[in-house]
């Protein structure tokens, strides 16, 4: 709104004669529009789609994101998808973060949708992620178990919240070791949001390029020499996100009963820093 020409705030005080325009802006979509958006399908049939998510993309529209989402890119292929997630959720049945690439169920009726939501309620569904992690664990193995909750003062985050976190594990193993990092394993047990981003964050390990949680701030400091400044260079070019994957889904299907498991290379990006970490650049 305006008034004689100029932006008013809400609550101004007119005085008379002013002249008032009012401008009403085009109506959004009340759902999701589907939107031709290429999609790297691993397994398909009438009941469940598997899909290998490129980092970057978010799963479905919220605040910030109306489109350009997993879920437009859905809707822009022929084929149902379920309803029980709502009109801006259909079909997920759960979730991967922007960043984060890999491995996602996608239902495409409601019994297909129900019969895998109970399974994840259950920690029937094999979930497996491989992350490049700053500084080398001593152990080789261990569990996380610490509750997840929303951060008391940054709400963007997640943390761990004795006092009032959700419950959360996350098993994790050593597969490489490397001069200041780590390629780690993780396998959920629970999925909370950013579960192995934070659980890594609060072993001292957070996730390589995850700024969010301390990952990549850290990077520059942790490193020292000419091989650490030659390392530095891959860094700025490669850790643009956070280096974590999902690479193992496994889980029964709803409809036939099988054991259906499927694996996923990480993209270019993560394969890349993994080649100049082996090498040491």
């Amino acid at each position: 709104m305006t008034v004689t020409g100029l932006a008013v705030k809400p609550g101004a005080i007119l005085r008379g004669g002013e002249q008032i325009q009012v401008i009403i802006p085009d109506p959004e979509p009340a759902s999701p529009v589907p939107q031709q958006i290429p999609l790297e399908i691993i397994f398909e049939d009438d009941d469940v789609l598997v899909i290998n998510k490129p980092p970057g993309l978010v799963v479905h529209p919220g605040a910030g994101t109306p489109d350009r989402t997993l879920v437009n890119a859905l809707l822009g292929r022929p084929g149902l998808l379920s309803q029980i997630g709502g009109v801006y959720r259909p079909g997920i049945v759960h979730r991967l973060d922007k960043d984060t690439s890999g491995l996602l169920i996608v239902a495409r009726n409601d019994a297909a949708h129900l019969a895998l939501s109970r399974a994840l309620a259950r920690r029937e569904i094999k979930r497996i992620y491989r992350a490049i992690v700053l500084r080398v664990p001593q152990a080789e193995s261990g569990v996380v178990e610490a509750p997840i909750g929303r951060h008391p003062t940054v709400r963007t985050r997640m943390a761990v919240r004795y006092d009032r976190g959700r419950p959360a594990t996350t098993n994790w193993r050593v597969l490489e070791r490397f001069h200041h990092f780590a390629l780690i394993e993780c396998r959920l047990a629970t999925g909370r949001t950013h579960q192995i981003r934070v659980h890594l964050a609060h072993l001292g390990h957070p996730v390589l390029g995850d700024t969010l949680y301390g990952g990549g701030a850290a990077v520059a400091a942790g490193l020292a020499g000419a091989r650490a400044h030659r390392l530095r260079g891959a860094l700025e070019r490669l850790a643009r996100r956070q280096m974590l994957h999902a690479f193992e889904l496994g889980f029964v299907h709803p409809r036939t009963g099988h054991p259906l498991v499927f694996r996923t290379d990480p993209p270019a990006d993560f394969q890349s820093l993994l080649d100049a970490l082996r090498s040491g650049v």
